[in-house]
C-alpha cells in the first residue's frame, strides 16, 4: 500500500481528496485526511460566529462519507520529513506517508507586539471564533470592542458586530490611510461611508504599541477596551514554519509549478502555506487543490503530469452585514446588495462541496 496523507481538510485539502476520489483511486492507495475538527470549517464565514449572527452549524460541513477516505481528527504536532511520518499531538499515533499534501492554513501574525497574543481574540480557527463570539455576546450594553486591522477580515468582523449589537461601541484600527487599501478606491470610499453611517469609529494611521487586558495602546494613546479582536495579518501554521524547506520572506514554502517542494517532490504544499503571487484566500486554495488532484492522479499512475494552467482568480467578495457588501468581480468593483448575494451563493456552493 502507498500512503497519501493530506494535512488539513479545508478548502484546498478537501478539493485534493475529492479530485482524487472522482478519478478513481487505485486499490493500493490509502488516502487519509488529518484535521483538528470532525468537519470541514468554512473559514471565510468565521466572522459571523464572532459576531453571534449565525449558529456555528451554519459554517461547518460534514466531511464526505461513503468514499474511500480515512479521517484522523487530531492536531498535527510535527512533520518528520526524514522518516516520512506525521506525529500527532496528544495521541500515541504516528502516520507514515509516501505522498504528502500540506494544507494546514494560517494563524495570526502578531508582529512581535507585546500582549497581542495573550489579550486579543481571534477568528483564525473555529474554536477561537467561538471564543470571540462568547466574549462579544457577553458584553453589557455600552461595551467597547476594538478590531485591530482593516483588511477584509477586520471589515467583516466590525460590520457584523455592529449589525449584531447596536448597543456596543465599535472601533477599527487601520494602519493605512484608508480601509481595504488593496481594493479599488470606490470600494474604499463605500466601506468608509458605511462605517460612518453606522457609527463605527475608524482610526487611520494606527500603530499599536502593545495590548493589555483592558485596553489597546495606539500611537501613544491607551484606549480602555473590553474585547480586542486581532485581524492584523496572518502567517503559515507553526508546523509549516518549522519544516526544513526553503521559504519566502513570509515563511511560506517555496514550491515548483506542480506545487511540489523541489527537494522532496513527494511533498505538495498549497493554500496559505505555499509561496504565491496571490494573497491567501479560500478561492486560491480551492483552485490549487483542484490542480494538485490532477497532478497527483498522474503521478500515482506513473504518468508525467502536465503543468497546470495559470491561476486566474474570479475576484474577492466581502460583506457589510447581511444585506450590504462589496467586491472585485471580473476586475470590476461592485458595492451594495449584488456582491452580498453573490457571496451568499458562494457559501451555498461550499456547503455542498
Amino acid at each position: 500500500m502507498r500512503n497519501l496523507v493530506i494535512l488539513g481538510g479545508g478548502y484546498g485539502g478537501i478539493k485534493v481528496a475529492l479530485g482524487l476520489v472522482d478519478k478513481g483511486l487505485s486499490e493500493d492507495i490509502n488516502l487519509t485526511i488529518v484535521d483538528r475538527n470532525p468537519y470541514q470549517s468554512l473559514k471565510t464565514e468565521f466572522y459571523t460566529i464572532a459576531a453571534g449572527t449565525v449558529a456555528d452549524r451554519e459554517v461547518r460541513v460534514d466531511f464526505p462519507k461513503n468514499v474511500p477516505i480515512n479521517y484522523v481528527f487530531a492536531e498535527v504536532d510535527k512533520v518528520d520529513v526524514e522518516n516520512q511520518q506525521i506525529i500527532l499531538r496528544d495521541l500515541s499515533q504516528i502516520i507514515p506517508y509516501d505522498y504528502l499534501v500540506v494544507a494546514l492554513g494560517c494563524e495570526d501574525n502578531y508582529h512581535g507586539i507585546e500582549g497581542a497574543d495573550v489579550y486579543t481574540e481571534s477568528v483564525q480557527t473555529f474554536a477561537n471564533a467561538r471564543k470571540t463570539g462568547l466574549a462579544v455576546g457577553n458584553l453589557k450594553a455600552g461595551g467597547k470592542v476594538t478590531i485591530v486591522g482593516a483588511g477584509l477580515s477586520g471589515i467583516e468582523v466590525a460590520s457584523e458586530i455592529r449589525e449584531s449589537r447596536a448597543d456596543l461601541n465599535v472601533r477599527l484600527l487601520d494602519r493605512g490611510g484608508s480601509v481595504l487599501k488593496a481594493f479599488d478606491p470606490r470600494i474604499q470610499g463605500y466601506v468608509a461611508d458605511w462605517f460612518n453611517k453606522n457609527d463605527v469609529e475608524v482610526l487611520h494611521h494606527s500603530n499599536v504599541e502593545y495590548v493589555e487586558k483592558d485596553g489597546v495602546c495606539n500611537n501613544g494613546v491607551c484606549y480602555v477596551n473590553d474585547v480586542t479582536i486581532w485581524t492584523a495579518g496572518v502567517r503559515p501554521n507553526k508546523v509549516v514554519r518549522e519544516l526544513p524547506f526553503k521559504k519566502d520572506t513570509q515563511d511560506k514554502i517555496m514550491v515548483n509549478e506542480y506545487f511540489q517542494v523541489p527537494d522532496q517532490p513527494n511533498v505538495y504544499v498549497i493554500g496559505d502555506c505555499a509561496s504565491s503571487i496571490y494573497s491567501p484566500s479560500a478561492q486560491l486554495a480551492g483552485i490549487q487543490g483542484e490542480q494538485t488532484a490532477v497532478i497527483l492522479n498522474a503521478v500515482l499512475r506513473n504518468q508525467e503530469p502536465k503543468v497546470p494552467k495559470e491561476i486566474r482568480l474570479k475576484g474577492t467578495l466581502g460583506s457589510l452585514g447581511k444585506s450590504d457588501g462589496f467586491g472585485n468581480m471580473m476586475k470590476q468593483p461592485l458595492t451594495g446588495i449584488v456582491p452580498r448575494l453573490v457571496k451568499s451563493g458562494v457559501l451555498w456552493l461550499n456547503r455542498r462541496h
